[in-house]
C-alpha cells in the first residue's frame, strides 16, 4: 500500500490558516465552542498529515530486502559514502515503532505490517550478532557489518537498546492477536532475549557501549548519565535472560547520585547533568530516544525526576529561540526552534543552544510534542505557513534547514525522522508508551531500579 504524498494546495494552506479568520455567530458561547472544536480538528489533521508522511520513510522509503531503515535517504540521489543500502540498527528500533503507528492509524493494513515484520524479524535473526548485540550498522543488501569506525566493528549495546525497545513493542502490540502475529510476538521475543545486557559490563558496575571479536572493549566507552543512553540500563536490567545488578545502574549511570544537578539555564533546572561542558544543554536527542518507549511522565528514581528534565530540556530550547542572542532568521517560540543532533551545513553537528549554527532541525521540536505540544504545534504551522515545500517533501520535513544560510538540504536521517511520528503519536494517545510500559520485564527492571511511574500502581 503506497499513500500519495500530500502537497501544498490551497486547501492545505487555507486549512493551516483557518486559526486567523474570524467565525461568525450570533451565539457567542457557540460561537467559541465551534472554533475549539474546528481548531482540534485542524489541528488533529495537521497531526496525521505529518505522522502519515514521515511514516513513508519506513515504508516506502525501507531498504527493499531488508524491510529495515535506511541510515540515510538523499532525495538529490548523492551518497558520497556510497551508503545508500546501509541500514540502520537504531533507527530500524524507531522504525518498528512507526509500524505499529502506522497499522493503527490505517496508513497501512494489518497484513502489509505483518509481512513486512515477519521479513524483518527473520533478516535481524540471521545477521551477525555481538553477544546477543547488533552492530550499528549493516550493508542490508548483504547482512555485513559496516563498521561505524575503526574499533567500532562489533556490538553496539546502545544501538541495541533502541532496537530492543520497538521489539517489545511490536509483541506486546501483537502478543494476543491473530496466530500470524502472535509467530512474529513470538520472534521479536526470541530476539530479546538473546541479548547479552550483562556481557557489556565488562565486569564492572557500569555498561560500556561497544565490544568486538576483534578490539574486545578497547572502545572503552563507558556509558553514565545523563545522554540518551538511559534506555540501555533499564533494558539490562529488565531482561529475564542477562540482566544486571542494580548497582550497575547506581553506580554507572546514576554516578552514585552524581546525575542529579541544580545548574540551571535561562533560569530554568535542568535537573540532571548533562554530558556536555559546565553549564551547557546536549542536544534534544538526549529527552527522546530513551523516551519514546519508556514513559516519562511521573517517571523517577532516587535521584531525579525524568518527567522534569525532559520537559524542562525542550522548555530551555524554547528559551534560547525567544533570547535568539545571535539574531538568526526565525526564531522564537511561536517560530523555529530546536536544536539536535542533525545535517549542518558543514556535514553533520550535535546542535544545541551553545552550539548554534543557525540550523533548526524540525525532529527536535516535533519530537517534544508531549512535553511542549503549544510550542510544537506552532512550529509546524509556522514551517508550513513560512517555508512550505522548502523543507517539506517525500518523507516529511527534511532533517534540517537555515533560514539565515538559506540552506534547505533535501536529504533525511532515520534516526530524525522516526521519533517524529512516535512521539506524536504518544502525545495523542499514549500508544507507544502503554505498549512498552505494558511489558512484564519493564515493569520488573523499574522497580529493581527503584523508580516511580504510574504505570507500575
Amino acid at each position: 500500500m503506497t499513500i500519495k504524498a500530500f502537497t501544498f494546495s490551497g486547501i492545505l494552506l487555507m486549512a493551516l490558516n483557518f486559526e486567523s479568520c474570524q467565525i461568525k455567530n450570533n451565539n457567542h458561547e457557540q460561537d467559541s465552542n465551534d472554533r475549539k472544536d474546528s481548531l482540534t480538528s485542524m489541528n488533529d489533521s495537521l497531526l496525521t498529515k505529518i505522522q502519515s508522511q514521515t511514516f513513508q520513510y519506513f515504508w516506502e522509503g525501507a531498504e527493499p530486502i531488508t524491510g529495515l531503515a535506511r541510515e540515510r535517504i538523499h532525495i538529490d540521489g548523492e551518497y558520497p559514502q556510497n551508503d545508500r543500502n546501509v541500514i540502520t540498527i537504531g533507527g530500524s528500533g524507531f522504525g518498528l515503532m512507526s509500524l505499529v503507528v502506522g497499522m493503527e492509524r490505517g496508513f497501512i493494513s494489518k497484513s502489509e505490517g505483518e509481512e513486512r515484520l515477519h521479513r524483518i524479524m527473520d533478516y535481524l535473526t540471521r545477521i551477525p550478532r555481538f553477544q546477543g548485540a547488533w552492530a550499528h550498522w549493516y550493508h542490508g543488501n548483504v547482512g555485513e557489518v559496516k563498521a561505524f569506525s575503526e574499533k567500532d566493528n562489533g556490538g553496539d549495546i546502545v544501538e541495541t537498546a533502541f532496537l530492543a525497545q520497538g521489539l517489545l513493542v511490536v509483541r506486546e502490540y501483537f502478543n494476543e492477536g491473530t496466530e500470524t502475529q502472535r509467530e512474529i510476538a513470538k520472534k521479536a521475543d526470541n530476539l530479546w532475549r538473546g541479548i547479552n545486557w550483562k556481557h557489556y559490563t565488562n565486569g564492572k558496575n557500569v555498561l560500556f557501549w561497544h565490544w568486538s571479536p576483534v578490539h574486545e572493549f578497547g572502545m572503552n566507552h563507558a556509558i553514565e548519565g545523563y545522554d540518551e543512553c538511559l534506555i540501555s540500563y533499564v533494558l539490562a536490567a529488565s531482561s529475564p535472560t542477562h540482566a544486571i545488578d542494580s548497582t550497575v545502574y547506581y553506580q554507572g549511570w546514576a554516578r552514585n547520585g552524581k546525575i542529579k544537578s541544580d545548574n540551571k539555564k535561562f533560569d530554568i533546572p535542568t535537573v540532571v547533568k548533562h554530558n556536555s561542558r559546565p553549564g551547557e544543554v546536549g542536544p534534544l536527542f538526549w529527552a527522546q530516544y530513551s523516551f519514546l518507549g519508556l514513559d516519562p511522565r511521573g517517571l523517577s528514581d532516587k535521584y531525579v525526576s525524568y518527567e522534569d528534565a525532559v520537559v524542562n530540556h525542550a522548555k530551555i530550547n524554547i528559551a534560547y529561540a525567544e533570547a535568539n542572542p545571535k539574531n538568526y532568521v526565525g526564531y522564537g517560540a511561536d517560530k523555529a526552534w530546536g536544536w539536535t543532533a542533525s545535517y549542518s551545513i558543514n556535514g553533520y553537528d550535535a546542535h544545541h543552544p551553545d552550539n548554534d549554527k543557525s540550523v533548526v532541525t524540525p525532529t527536535a521540536a516535533l519530537a517534544s510534542m508531549p512535553y511542549t505540544p503549544k510550542e510544537s504545534i506552532a512550529f509546524a504551522k509556522y514551517l508550513f505557513n513560512n517555508l512550505s515545500d522548502k523543507v517539506w517533501g517525500k518523507y516529511g520535513f527534511y532533517d534540517a534547514f537555515s533560514e539565515t544560510n538559506n540552506w534547505y538540504p533535501q536529504r533525511y536521517l532515520a534516526i530524525d525522522q522516526g521519533p517524529i511520528v512516535v512521539m506524536i503519536e504518544n502525545y495523542r494517545t499514549g500508544l507507544i508508551w502503554d505498549l512498552f510500559m505494558n511489558a512484564p520485564e519493564v515493569r520488573i527492571g523499574l522497580r529493581k531500579l527503584g523508580f516511580k511511574s504510574p504505570h507500575l500502581k
